[in-house]
């Protein structure tokens, strides 16, 4: 949540700073446009390095539960391994023994 905030007060940022500078731009409309430009590539290149670690963190994330779900699942088997080889060595147990007859 306070990452989207982030980046809606980035934009926001971005938009009075564009409308700031073209109030008071003291360059040309072409040198001004240039400079909009490098600007706009310069936010361009800043969300696809963001979503880029975005991606990467949740990659982690998703390898991490992968992991746990894993480690889980075979505490699970090895439980119900115990718990059938002490059930099978109760009924061996309690098998009644031939005796004499």
């Amino acid at each position: 949540m306070a990452e989207e905030n982030k980046l809606s007060y980035f934009f926001l940022g971005l938009g009075l700073g564009v409308a700031v500078g073209i109030i008071f731009a003291p360059k040309s409309g072409e040198d001004t446009r240039q400079y909009l430009k490098s600007k706009a590539d310069e936010g361009k290149d800043y969300l696809r390095k963001r979503s880029d670690d975005l991606v990467e963190s949740a990659s982690e994330i998703v390898e991490r539960g992968k992991t746990v779900i894993n480690r889980q699942k075979d505490q699970l088997s090895a439980a119900m391994e115990a718990g059938k080889q002490a059930y099978r060595e109760a009924v061996v147990d309690d098998e009644p023994k031939p005796g004499p007859a």
